[in-house]
This record gives C-alpha cells, sequence and structure tokens, in this order.
C-alpha cells in the first residue's frame, strides 16, 4: 500500500526557513514524480514543486521559485522528499501535502484522482 507522511511543518517569523519532509512508502511504480502542494485557507489547493525520483529533475512555480528548494533521498524501501523553504512570507501559510505519482515538468503540476495518493498534511504558520 502506498502511504505518504509529511512532517516538520510549524510557526515561523516572516523571512525564517522551514524543512518540510514527504516519506513515501510502498511505491510500485519505476518512474515518478512527487509533488507538494499546498492550501491556505479560503482558497484552492496549488502545486508549487515536484521532483522526479529517477533524475532529480525538479519544476518549481513562480511563487515559491528561488526561495524552495526540493530534494530526494532514494532509500531502498522509503524514499524521502524534502522541501527547503526559505525566505517565507506570511502568504506561504498553509497547510502542505506531498503527493504521488505526479505530472511533473512543462507549465504545470498534475494530478490524477483516479490513481494519486496524498499525505495527511503538515501546517506551515509564517507571522509577520
Amino acid at each position: 500500500e502506498v502511504q505518504l507522511a509529511e512532517s516538520g511543518g510549524g510557526l515561523v517569523q516572516a523571512g525564517g526557513s522551514l524543512r518540510l519532509s514527504c516519506a513515501a512508502s510502498g511505491i510500485p511504480w519505476d518512474t515518478y514524480a512527487i509533488g507538494w502542494f499546498r492550501q491556505a485557507p479560503g482558497k484552492d489547493r496549488e502545486g508549487i514543486v515536484c521532483i522526479s525520483i529517477s533524475d532529480g529533475s525538479a519544476y518549481y512555480e513562480d511563487s515559491v521559485k528561488g526561495r524552495f528548494t526540493i530534494s530526494r533521498d532514494n532509500a531502498k524501501n522509503t524514499v524521502h522528499v524534502y522541501l527547503q523553504m526559505n525566505s517565507l512570507k506570511p502568504e506561504d501559510t498553509a497547510v502542505y501535502y506531498c503527493a504521488a505519482p505526479v505530472g511533473c515538468g512543462g507549465a504545470t503540476i498534475t494530478t490524477n484522482p483516479a490513481m494519486d495518493y496524498w499525505g495527511k498534511g503538515t501546517l506551515v504558520t509564517v507571522s509577520s
């Protein structure tokens, strides 16, 4: 069974940093990507960054480009994807989710509700 679990959220002041982690286990695919999404209060969920687990290529939305960095650790049984978030802004406040598999690259990050898996999310709060 595919399972994803996020961790690392918390409260931070504007300008600060946080590192989120997504642990993915039970992955049956050979080639896939994991994405980070976020949902702010009263707003739709948005995809912000994704990474190909096989080759490490990444895609960033403009809203986080230059501030957030995604990386992965291909362990044997559990893949970890990290999101280093620097220069945080109050508008980064949201619940952050990881999901797999996602379409990564091109102009956006895509999901397929028929086959994707999601973690339960971790709350990031950035105070001004």
